[in-house]
């Protein structure tokens, strides 16, 4: 199912934020760390990150407009996923407005209750960053009280319903309090930090900080804050801050590169426009080893080529989508031992003047083996199952264009010779593309087989209206146990899709131990 993304709630006074530019476009696949758009707030720039894979569907809001917090701004889900009732949900979700409620009940309570925290001190509170989100588990503080925190700082990672994600304070300051312990979980909108200038007796606000229920903990944090003399040096965080301010790091990504010891700049971000993400710092080592390794420089820009899709190709996209989302499939799997085949081939191709294919002696394998499970020759109808008296084989063949698949009729009635015949005509009209609809239609039962493309096995989906559908793979040299020795033989793997509806397990399996039979002893194809 698709997720909503709706504008975050990123600071005590924030009621909008306005999309400064949009990273990502419809219709472009996204990461769940990626950024996917810049959103000016009250108090400062920031990014929006989805914390989920999968396509960009929808834009709600366009760049340099705003948007209310908690309304939809984009729609993330598969490709080609239908949205359409995710996109009328227009207005604000009901979480905004008792969010908004409860962000009044603070800010407007009695005097005799709360005292008004003054504006020099910035109210952090826990950030609404899905539409289902109600409250957040605080997993790790990464900054105590007393800390020097900048703009861009993460001051926590915050487990919600969908992800664990980061709590930027973006204001540079001192961490005065912590409202939520570790461990511990916060409704949204709750206090949870407050960061101001150091040294700031935030003693008087605490009525009105204790709102969310949280006066015990609050009291803790502040008796728990270290002494001036504890704090970093301001030469230290001046020379970081002028470091970083060169690089294009997620918060994440910096908290990593300084516990390793990375040095930031001699990472290449794969992010959007560049960005340093957690991805490529996961796999590196600490400095001293890290630094032996040179940068990755691509060879070139991004780009892509898009071809617009054939006709073939839409045709193919609707009835295997369709197969495969209506048709319960199934998959039975056999080894064939070939060589036995292999000889006769052999032997009738030196006399006959059509030459014969494996192909061709595997259609009329199944041809001879759907006379003996005619459940098997059957179609899904709606209220009915067809049992088709007739034994149409298509084989399936790639073309520039997409997949055909040309049928030979009657298959069971016909030699080899016959079906080697109709076989390569077909073919040769498919490849110039003057084959008939009459000759690519009116399937019982479908083969496709890319032995030839050195392809060991595969799964293949159901070939409407057939119910079942034959994948065919390479003769592998294989070591075999006869007798208690080992002998090598040339080996087949066959993998039949079922459609449920119609042929249940036992069915398929006996219908694959026929065709294995008629494989192993091929004689039997010609009598």
């Amino acid at each position: 199912m698709a997720d909503v993304i709706r504008m975050p709630l990123l600071s005590d006074t924030m009621t909008e934020g306005k999309i400064a530019v949009w990273n990502k476009k419809v219709g472009d696949k996204v990461k769940s760390d990626d950024s996917i758009a810049d959103v000016e707030t009250d108090k400062a720039t920031m990014e929006v990150i989805p914390y989920v894979d999968g396509t960009l569907l929808y834009i709600g809001v366009e760049a340099g407009k705003a948007a209310k917090v908690n309304e939809i701004i984009a729609i993330i889900g598969k490709e080609g996923e239908d949205i359409s009732s995710l996109i009328n949900q227009s207005s604000p979700a009901p979480a905004a407005s008792s969010t908004a409620a409860e962000t009044q009940a603070v800010s407007t309570a009695p005097a005799t209750a709360a005292i008004e925290i003054p504006k020099e001190l910035t109210v952090i509170r826990m950030p609404l960053l899905s539409d289902t989100m109600t409250e957040g588990k605080i997993v790790v503080w990464n900054k105590q009280v007393g800390d020097k925190v900048k703009a861009d700082d993460s001051l926590a990672d915050v487990e919600t319903d969908k992800a664990t994600m980061e709590v930027i304070g973006y204001t540079d300051g001192t961490l005065l309090y912590k409202g939520v312990e570790a461990g511990q979980a916060a409704k949204v909108n709750a206090v949870i930090a407050v960061i101001g200038k150091e040294g700031t007796d935030i003693t008087p606000y605490l009525s009105t900080l204790q709102s969310d229920g949280t006066a015990q903990a609050v009291k803790e944090s502040v008796a728990a804050a270290p002494t001036p003399s504890a704090a970093p040096q301001p030469q230290a965080i001046a020379k970081e801050q002028a470091s970083d301010h060169r690089l294009k790091a997620s918060p994440l990504a910096k908290s990593i590169a300084k516990e390793k010891g990375i040095d930031l700049h001699q990472v290449h971000g794969t992010g959007d426009n560049g960005r340093i993400v957690k991805r490529d710092l996961d796999t590196m080592s600490k400095a001293p080893n890290a630094a032996a390794v040179p940068a990755f420089v691509p060879g070139g820009a991004e780009g892509h080529t898009d071809t617009p899709v054939t006709q073939m190709r839409k045709i193919i996209a609707q009835k295997l989508s369709e197969s495969k989302h209506t048709a319960p499939h199934f998959y039975l799997k056999t080894s064939v031992c070939m060589d036995s085949l292999m000889d006769v081939r052999k032997q009738i191709n030196a006399m006959s003047a059509v030459k014969i294919s494996v192909n061709d002696m595997m259609i009329k394998a199944v041809a001879l083996s759907l006379t003996k499970h005619p459940d098997v020759n059957s179609s899904w109808m709606g209220d009915f199952i067809r049992q088709n008296h007739h034994i149409h084989i298509g084989s399936a063949i790639a073309l520039p264009d997409g997949l055909i698949v040309p049928v030979i009729k009657y298959a069971n009635q016909k030699s080899l010779t016959q079906i080697a015949s109709d076989a390569a005509s077909l073919y040769e009209k498919a490849r110039t593309k003057k084959i008939q609809p009459s000759e690519f239609t009116g399937n019982t039962f479908t083969i496709s087989n890319l032995g030839m493309m050195d392809i060991d096995e595969f799964t293949a989906i159901i070939n409407p209206p057939d119910a079942c559908i034959l994948a065919v793979g390479k003769i592998t040299q294989t070591p075999v146990a006869v007798n208690g020795a080992v002998v090598i033989k040339g080996i087949l793997k066959l993998t039949l899709s079922c459609d449920h509806r119609v042929v249940d397990g036992a069915v398929g399996a006996n219908f694959l131990q026929t065709l294995k039979g008629y494989l192993e002893n091929p004689i039997s194809l010609m009598m």
